[in-house]
């Protein structure tokens, strides 16, 4: 696949941050993307008030900019809360309440995959009861994911950043998607396969792509070390990208890195014009 033939999308939740959210969209769709994806974008309201909705989605309407990927309710990214639906009490209640709202702001969109974190390990919490509330939550995350025809995204943090996730492995995200789809029978758990991530807790690469990208729903990439764009550490990720398109691979691999001090349009020198906005697709069914 390499660069030339991949479906990039930009995270304007890490890109174009110097810009208030409602003015990303335009300002990735004159940078030549025509898809975009976003972490929750309110980190503070897992139900946020209609206007708001109303807004981003006006906002990401009158851009062109076709909203490809979602996360739900996670508290504070970048942050140390990395997640909520494995937290007991008021996070947790607060993912779930988040569910159907996030879900119905991707249908509106047409966005078919929605990311949910798993959470930190809490001292003087049960990992186990952790983990059986999260496997409640995802189950209700993939329902909802469902009703929209949308794939629910499981995704590995990496451990030297996130060392109180329990997910921190390509193995055990897939651990996590096939529990999911065991509990539910809906088979619309995917692995969201960030190289960045796996690559930080040293896992190989080109054997996580040959293995696990049947179950792949969604790619995203930032160059290690640093976490900034393609060219900038030592991942060969034209390559793996590459490597992903000869297993089959075929949906969107989501621009998540940091700019540096190349902000704005400036951060994406690395990759021709032509090669940003992606022809239009029919989303497959997960």
């Amino acid at each position: 696949m390499g660069f030339s033939d991949a479906r990039f999308d930009v995270n304007l939740s890490i890109l174009f941050t110097e810009l208030p959210l409602l003015e990303r969209p335009a300002a990735a769709a004159a940078a030549g993307f025509t898809a975009v994806e976003l972490w929750w974008p309110w980190p503070e309201a897992p139900v946020p008030e209609p206007r708001q909705l109303d807004a981003l989605r006006a906002a990401l309407q009158a851009a062109g900019t076709r909203l490809v990927g979602l996360n739900f309710y996670a508290g504070q990214l970048p942050g140390p809360d990395r997640g909520a639906l494995s937290l007991p009490g008021e996070e947790s209640a607060r993912f779930r309440a988040n569910v159907e709202v996030a879900a119905d702001f991707a249908q509106s969109l047409g966005c078919t995959a929605l990311n949910a974190l798993y959470g930190n390990r809490l001292d003087g919490a049960d990992p186990d009861a952790q983990d059986a509330l999260a496997l409640e939550n995802l189950a209700l995350a993939a329902r909802a994911a469902h009703r929209i025809g949308a794939t629910l995204l499981i995704e590995a943090l990496n451990a030297p950043e996130s060392p109180r996730c329990p997910i921190t492995s390509a193995p055990k995200a897939i651990e996590v998607v096939e529990a999911v789809n065991a509990a539910t029978g809906l088979d619309n758990a995917r692995f969201l396969m960030d190289l960045y991530h796996l690559a930080r807790n040293g896992e190989d690469l080109e054997q996580v792509i040959d293995r696990y990208t049947p179950l792949t729903g969604h790619v995203q990439i930032a160059d290690s070390p640093g976490r900034g764009a393609p060219g900038t550490g030592t991942l060969p990720l034209e390559a793996l990208l590459e490597r992903l398109h000869h297993n089959g691979y075929r949906g969107w691999t989501g621009l998540e890195y940091q700019p540096g001090e190349r902000p704005g349009a400036k951060a994406f020198g690395w990759l021709p014009r032509p090669l940003r906005a992606a022809a239009p697709t029919t989303p497959a069914t997960p």
